[in-house]
């Protein structure tokens, strides 16, 4: 790469994108890399302040902007994600598909240690949707040495450092508590607002029962979705240290492991999480679930949905960023809520 005065480029390779601006009008590249300056290009080339121009002089053991770019590109994809054109060095990843989105955050941060390499994602352990950015990854001088991109490959590992997983759970049976619901005394609250939450990622109710407050059927009731063969179970309330509420005592007489009851998260500090030794989740749910815009159930559900065990280390860490401010308008998921945790 050779520094050159532009009035002298005509016939000269450009070694990277010029990018004009028109306040209020457009950005973009002008000249692409690779563009051959003719005699017409210069007026222009001047207009934009380019006095000077970099053009391209490969010599060994130099990678330009826009491999470099590819190379990072192939640390970070999986199959289920696009990739980006090179543009002005960059490239960008977009979600083929819906489903969820996770970063290995210490190879990340490994990589982005490097000199000169920037990787830039999203949040981890998120939803998303076909066509949602993912992330965007370049480097900061026009060229680079190659060892440095060697050593980068080196603390990515041979994984991509980023993974989108499809949706894996699709059957869910839920147990609504309380004897006013068994009673009909009050109309179930919880159901529909679980049926529209589980429907976003493809998970279904195909069974529902209300067996009141009684501990023993509730339990039950848990063991009959599960020989069932439910990917799911929920109980909704009776979560609380209130004498009636016998929905902890029920799970855990399942047999199932309990991994955490209670979590660092405002509102939903009252959730249960269990695994049966198959693997399938089963969860006790606060009554906050069935009225906030976002709880602790909407934090860990995309990674349920997903088939992504979800630790006790993991909701002990959610307490960093687990407090939901009430905003008078909520934003949720586009907002700081849940977005704490991680190394």
């Amino acid at each position: 790469m050779t520094l050159i005065e532009a009035r002298n480029a005509v016939g000269h390779v450009l070694c990277h994108d010029l990018t004009q601006i028109i306040p209020g009008i457009s950005k973009g590249a002008r000249f692409r890399k690779g563009h051959v300056v003719t005699e017409e290009d210069i007026p222009v080339l001047l207009s934009m302040g380019k006095e000077h121009l970099y053009v391209w002089e490969r010599g060994p053991g130099i990678l330009h902007e826009d491999e470099a770019a590819l190379r990072l590109c192939a640390l970070c994809r999986n199959e289920f994600m696009e990739a980006s054109q090179v543009r002005e060095g960059k490239i960008e990843l977009t979600a083929r598909m819906a489903g969820l989105f996770r970063v290995d955050l210490p190879r990340l941060h490994a990589v982005n240690d490097e000199e000169e390499i920037i990787i830039a994602t999203r949040h981890t352990d998120t939803a998303v949707q076909p066509g949602d950015k993912l992330a965007g990854m370049r480097i900061i001088p026009l060229v680079i040495r190659e060892e440095k991109l060697k050593k980068a490959a080196e603390q990515a590992g041979e994984r991509p450092i980023l993974s989108l997983m499809p949706w894996k759970l699709r059957t869910c049976g839920l147990i609504v508590t309380g004897s006013e619901v068994a009673g009909g005394l009050i109309r179930d609250a919880f159901t529909p607002v679980l049926e529209a939450k589980l429907s976003a990622f493809g998970i279904r109710v195909v069974g529902r029962c209300t067996p009141g407050d009684d501990q023993t059927a509730i339990t039950a009731a848990a063991l009959d979705f599960h020989r069932q063969g439910a990917d799911l179970i929920l109980c909704t309330g009776g979560m609380s240290v209130d004498p009636d509420d016998r929905t902890p005592a029920a799970i855990r007489d399942t047999g199932a492991e309990i991994i955490s009851y209670g979590a660092p998260v405002l509102p939903g500090a009252m959730l249960l999480l269990g695994y049966f030794p198959n693997g399938v989740p089963i969860l006790g749910l606060p009554g906050c679930v069935m009225y906030a815009k976002a709880t602790i159930f909407d934090l860990i559900l995309p990674r349920i949905a997903a088939g992504v065990p979800v630790s006790r280390s993991d909701i002990r860490r959610m307490g960093h960023g687990g407090l939901c401010l009430g905003c008078e308008e909520c934003r949720y998921p586009v907002c700081p809520f849940g977005k704490g945790g991680g190394a």
